[in-house]
């Protein structure tokens, strides 16, 4: 198992206002994570808690590896930036 952390880029559909109006629409995530397992289920959990989703109201299309410079969401960027934790 490899401790090293990586930056996962996720595409794919959600269903918006599925009791009125039901709408797709597309989102891209940026996330870091040990194993595509586990950015798979923080993208659930976000986009679950953000816009009140259930799992099978979510459509992954694409996951994919990207290198830092490649990030473009200002928290994956900023998390970039921190040269070292100070633990207290």
């Amino acid at each position: 198992m490899s401790g090293e952390v990586k930056i996962y880029r996720i595409t794919g559909r959600m269903l918006i206002s599925h009791d009125r109006y039901p709408t797709w629409q597309n989102f891209t995530q940026e996330v870091r994570a040990l194993s595509e397992k586990d950015a798979l289920e923080k993208v659930y959990s976000v986009l679950g808690s953000r816009h009140k989703l259930k799992r099978y109201h979510i459509k992954i299309e694409k996951v994919e590896v990207i290198p830092p410079e490649e990030a473009t969401s200002p928290r994956i960027l900023h998390i970039l930036r921190v040269e070292r934790l100070v633990k207290q």
